[in-house]
């Protein structure tokens, strides 16, 4: 079974803890640095779509990508969520993205580019956005960092609902951290079913992520600590890159 397949109708219920709205405000107060104004946004591996609709709510354009079937058929059922324009979802990876045309600034949150365990595919997204994102518009991105993943190994942690049981059990190898995800959920006879899979993110270093964005002709690129406008600090566990599209 791959990466969310099992997990994706239960996501929102375990994730319940994110802050989308706060993340949001971030966003927006970093959509201030585009050099053009941002009214189409990109959300690259949208995953059930929280982030697009809010953003749709606030009054973008969006358009949201996303690898996997079972995360999209989530965020399309939140059709009518939000007033706006409705978002156009479409099923693609994030190294083979392509768009119809351009839009003002993308985004890719909640660490979902260290799933791309392979530095090749990193490098291949960043040059796809670098051809969609309009010319001065402006690429967001968070990642975990290395010190976080790293301290990841060998941990297990617990996620549950009242009809969901959810252990997440981890192992960090040479700049990979696996997660083993059991599922467990409660059926109409009360018994419970178990379904189980896989999850995988690379940790990437600033400098090497600082160095693929300028090799695929991103410039002004900066860092940030998690939701904070100052720079990253020792042990930081989640840094937001922003950088303006040449």
């Amino acid at each position: 079974m791959t990466a969310y397949d099992a997990l994706a109708s239960r996501y929102d219920a375990l994730t319940g803890d994110v802050q989308y709205e706060k993340r949001a405000d971030f966003i927006e107060k970093l959509f201030h640095r585009s050099r053009i104004p941002v009214h189409t946004v990109l959300d690259l591996a949208c995953g059930t779509g929280t982030m697009t609709w809010i953003l749709t709510a606030r009054g973008y354009e969006l358009i949201a990508v996303d690898n996997s079937e079972d995360m999209l058929a989530a965020a399309m059922s939140k059709s009518g969520a939000a007033e706006g324009i409705a978002p156009i979802f479409l099923h693609q990876s994030m190294p083979k993205l392509d768009l119809y045309g351009t839009v003002d600034a993308a985004v890719c949150c909640l660490d979902s580019l260290n799933y791309l365990t392979r530095p090749a595919d990193v490098q291949r997204t960043f040059q796809r956005l670098h051809l969609f994102i309009a010319p001065g518009g402006l690429l967001v991105f968070d990642v975990n960092t290395v010190e976080k993943l790293s301290a990841l190994d060998g941990q297990v942690f617990l996620d549950e609902t009242e009809d969901t049981y959810c252990v997440w059990r981890t192992e960090y190898r040479r700049g990979l951290c696996t997660y083993f995800v059991d599922l467990f959920r409660l059926q109409p006879d009360g018994a419970w079913n178990r379904q189980w899979e896989i999850h995988r993110q690379r940790a990437y270093t600033v400098e090497e992520l600082t160095a693929w964005l300028k090799a695929a002709g991103f410039g002004d690129i900066r860092t940030y600590g998690d939701m904070v406008r100052r720079s990253p600090r020792e042990g930081e566990q989640r840094v937001y890159f922003t950088a303006i599209r040449k």
